[in-house]
Protein backbone atom coordinates (compact mmCIF):
# COMPACT_ATOMS: atom_id res chain seq x y z
CA UNK A 1 0.00 0.00 0.00
CA UNK A 2 1.39 3.38 -1.02
CA UNK A 3 1.82 5.81 1.89
CA UNK A 4 1.19 9.51 1.31
CA UNK A 5 3.45 12.09 2.93
CA UNK A 6 2.09 13.50 6.20
CA UNK A 7 0.08 16.66 5.66
CA UNK A 8 1.70 19.91 6.73
CA UNK A 9 -1.03 22.16 8.09
CA UNK A 10 -0.34 25.83 7.40
CA UNK A 11 -1.96 28.81 9.14
CA UNK A 12 -2.07 31.75 6.78
CA UNK A 13 -2.88 35.38 7.62
CA UNK A 14 -5.63 36.86 5.46
CA UNK A 15 -4.92 39.97 3.37
CA UNK A 16 -1.43 41.35 2.63
CA UNK A 17 0.43 38.30 4.01
CA UNK A 18 -1.94 35.92 2.23
CA UNK A 19 -1.11 37.51 -1.13
CA UNK A 20 2.63 37.35 -0.42
CA UNK A 21 2.46 33.72 0.76
CA UNK A 22 0.40 32.60 -2.23
CA UNK A 23 3.03 34.06 -4.57
CA UNK A 24 5.66 32.05 -2.69
CA UNK A 25 3.62 28.82 -2.82
CA UNK A 26 2.91 29.35 -6.52
CA UNK A 27 6.65 29.81 -7.17
CA UNK A 28 7.22 26.53 -5.29
CA UNK A 29 4.97 24.75 -7.78
CA UNK A 30 1.85 24.40 -5.62
CA UNK A 31 -1.57 24.86 -7.24
CA UNK A 32 -3.13 27.77 -5.33
CA UNK A 33 -5.93 28.52 -7.83
CA UNK A 34 -8.59 27.43 -5.32
CA UNK A 35 -7.29 29.94 -2.80
CA UNK A 36 -7.28 32.74 -5.37
CA UNK A 37 -11.00 32.20 -6.00
CA UNK A 38 -11.88 31.05 -2.50
CA UNK A 39 -15.16 32.80 -1.69
CA UNK A 40 -15.95 32.15 1.99
CA UNK A 41 -14.03 28.88 2.27
CA UNK A 42 -11.38 28.76 5.02
CA UNK A 43 -9.58 25.39 4.62
CA UNK A 44 -7.83 24.26 1.41
CA UNK A 45 -5.71 21.31 0.27
CA UNK A 46 -2.89 21.48 -2.27
CA UNK A 47 -0.39 18.63 -2.58
CA UNK A 48 0.65 17.58 0.93
CA UNK A 49 -0.36 20.99 2.36
CA UNK A 50 -3.55 21.86 4.20
CA UNK A 51 -3.94 25.64 4.32
CA UNK A 52 -6.11 27.38 6.91
CA UNK A 53 -6.99 31.09 6.55
CA UNK A 54 -7.10 32.90 9.91
CA UNK A 55 -6.64 36.37 11.39
CA UNK A 56 -3.07 37.53 12.02
CA UNK A 57 -2.90 37.14 15.81
CA UNK A 58 -4.64 33.75 15.56
CA UNK A 59 -1.80 32.36 13.41
CA UNK A 60 0.44 32.57 16.47
CA UNK A 61 -2.24 30.95 18.67
CA UNK A 62 -2.67 28.02 16.25
CA UNK A 63 1.10 27.51 15.99
CA UNK A 64 1.67 27.86 19.76
CA UNK A 65 -1.08 25.32 20.51
CA UNK A 66 0.17 22.84 17.91
CA UNK A 67 -3.04 22.93 15.84
CA UNK A 68 -0.98 24.01 12.80
CA UNK A 69 2.59 23.06 11.91
CA UNK A 70 3.68 26.11 9.93
CA UNK A 71 2.42 29.68 9.82
CA UNK A 72 2.86 32.68 7.53
CA UNK A 73 2.51 35.88 9.54
CA UNK A 74 3.87 39.41 9.51
CA UNK A 75 6.80 40.29 11.76
CA UNK A 76 4.54 43.14 12.95
CA UNK A 77 2.23 40.55 14.54
CA UNK A 78 5.19 38.72 16.09
CA UNK A 79 6.53 42.00 17.52
CA UNK A 80 3.09 42.83 18.93
CA UNK A 81 2.10 39.43 20.36
CA UNK A 82 5.24 37.29 20.77
CA UNK A 83 4.92 33.49 21.03
CA UNK A 84 6.75 30.19 21.42
CA UNK A 85 7.85 28.94 17.99
CA UNK A 86 10.77 28.84 15.57
CA UNK A 87 11.16 31.68 13.05
CA UNK A 88 12.54 30.05 9.92
CA UNK A 89 12.69 32.61 7.11
CA UNK A 90 11.30 35.90 5.86
CA UNK A 91 10.41 37.70 2.65
CA UNK A 92 8.41 40.62 1.29
CA UNK A 93 9.73 43.55 3.33
CA UNK A 94 7.82 46.76 4.10
CA UNK A 95 8.15 48.88 7.28
CA UNK A 96 6.67 50.39 10.42
CA UNK A 97 6.77 54.18 10.20
CA UNK A 98 5.85 57.28 12.17
CA UNK A 99 3.65 59.47 9.97
CA UNK A 100 1.42 62.51 10.21
CA UNK A 101 0.16 65.62 8.48
CA UNK A 102 2.43 66.80 5.67
CA UNK A 103 4.89 69.53 6.63
CA UNK A 104 4.52 69.13 10.42
CA UNK A 105 7.39 68.57 12.87
CA UNK A 106 6.20 65.93 15.33
CA UNK A 107 8.97 66.59 17.86
CA UNK A 108 8.68 70.40 18.00
CA UNK A 109 6.98 72.28 20.86
CA UNK A 110 6.23 71.23 24.40
CA UNK A 111 2.62 70.15 23.99
CA UNK A 112 1.64 66.64 25.12
CA UNK A 113 1.88 64.33 22.08
CA UNK A 114 -0.73 61.73 21.12
CA UNK A 115 0.02 58.85 18.73
CA UNK A 116 -2.65 56.58 17.22
CA UNK A 117 -1.82 53.04 16.14
CA UNK A 118 -2.99 49.46 15.69
CA UNK A 119 0.33 48.39 17.25
CA UNK A 120 0.58 49.91 20.77
CA UNK A 121 3.34 47.53 21.93
CA UNK A 122 5.60 48.47 19.00
CA UNK A 123 4.81 52.18 19.40
CA UNK A 124 5.43 52.25 23.18
CA UNK A 125 8.74 50.43 22.79
CA UNK A 126 9.86 52.80 20.05
CA UNK A 127 9.10 56.02 21.96
CA UNK A 128 10.43 54.59 25.22
CA UNK A 129 13.79 53.84 23.55
CA UNK A 130 13.85 57.41 22.18
CA UNK A 131 12.97 58.83 25.61
CA UNK A 132 9.85 60.52 24.22
CA UNK A 133 6.84 60.70 26.52
CA UNK A 134 3.59 60.47 24.57
CA UNK A 135 0.11 59.00 24.87
CA UNK A 136 -0.63 55.95 22.73
CA UNK A 137 -4.21 55.53 21.50
CA UNK A 138 -5.24 52.23 19.95
CA UNK A 139 -7.22 52.44 16.68
CA UNK A 140 -8.48 49.31 14.94
CA UNK A 141 -9.84 50.91 11.76
CA UNK A 142 -8.29 53.38 9.31
CA UNK A 143 -5.58 54.88 11.49
CA UNK A 144 -4.94 57.63 8.89
CA UNK A 145 -8.12 59.36 10.11
CA UNK A 146 -6.64 60.10 13.56
CA UNK A 147 -4.40 63.08 12.57
CA UNK A 148 -6.94 64.29 10.00
CA UNK A 149 -9.65 64.56 12.67
CA UNK A 150 -7.33 65.96 15.36
CA UNK A 151 -7.40 62.83 17.53
CA UNK A 152 -3.62 62.37 17.32
CA UNK A 153 -0.47 64.26 16.34
CA UNK A 154 0.86 61.26 14.41
CA UNK A 155 0.36 57.58 13.70
CA UNK A 156 2.51 54.46 13.83
CA UNK A 157 1.51 52.10 11.04
CA UNK A 158 2.79 49.68 8.40
CA UNK A 159 3.79 51.45 5.19
CA UNK A 160 4.36 49.70 1.86
CA UNK A 161 4.27 52.26 -0.96
CA UNK A 162 3.05 55.27 1.06
CA UNK A 163 0.26 55.88 -1.47
CA UNK A 164 -2.52 55.84 1.15
CA UNK A 165 -0.64 58.39 3.24
CA UNK A 166 -0.07 60.71 0.27
CA UNK A 167 -3.70 60.49 -0.85
CA UNK A 168 -4.77 61.67 2.63
CA UNK A 169 -2.29 64.54 2.98
CA UNK A 170 0.05 62.61 5.26
CA UNK A 171 3.75 61.78 5.02
CA UNK A 172 6.30 59.53 6.70
CA UNK A 173 8.28 61.35 9.39
CA UNK A 174 10.68 58.48 10.07
CA UNK A 175 11.01 54.73 9.61
CA UNK A 176 10.80 52.63 12.76
CA UNK A 177 11.29 48.97 11.94
CA UNK A 178 11.31 46.73 8.86
CA UNK A 179 8.30 44.41 8.54
CA UNK A 180 8.42 41.14 6.61
CA UNK A 181 6.37 38.03 6.03
CA UNK A 182 7.75 35.41 8.42
CA UNK A 183 7.47 31.64 8.24
CA UNK A 184 7.10 30.23 11.76
CA UNK A 185 7.07 26.55 12.81
CA UNK A 186 5.63 24.76 15.83
CA UNK A 187 8.40 23.45 18.10
CA UNK A 188 6.96 19.90 18.25
CA UNK A 189 6.08 19.72 14.53
CA UNK A 190 9.67 20.46 13.52
CA UNK A 191 10.65 17.23 15.33
CA UNK A 192 7.71 15.00 14.36
CA UNK A 193 7.57 16.14 10.71
CA UNK A 194 11.17 17.22 10.30
CA UNK A 195 11.76 15.71 6.85
CA UNK A 196 8.51 17.08 5.38
CA UNK A 197 8.82 20.57 6.88
CA UNK A 198 12.52 20.83 5.98
CA UNK A 199 11.73 19.84 2.38
CA UNK A 200 8.92 22.44 2.28
CA UNK A 201 11.22 25.19 3.59
CA UNK A 202 13.91 24.21 1.07
CA UNK A 203 11.38 24.60 -1.76
CA UNK A 204 10.60 28.10 -0.50
CA UNK A 205 14.30 29.06 -0.29
CA UNK A 206 14.90 27.74 -3.81
CA UNK A 207 11.88 29.62 -5.17
CA UNK A 208 13.08 32.84 -3.51
CA UNK A 209 16.51 32.41 -5.11
CA UNK A 210 15.15 32.14 -8.67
Amino acid sequence: ERRTAPVIRIALTKGRIEKSALEILKACGYDVSELETKGRKLIFRTGNLEIVLVKAADVITYIDRGVCDVGFVGSDTINEHGGNFYEMLGCGVCRFALAGLRGQDFYSGYRHKVVATKYPVVARKYFSEKGVDCEIVRIDGSVELAPLLGLADAIVDIVETGATLRENGLEVYEDILPVSTRCIVNAVSIKLKNAEISAFLRRIEEAKGR
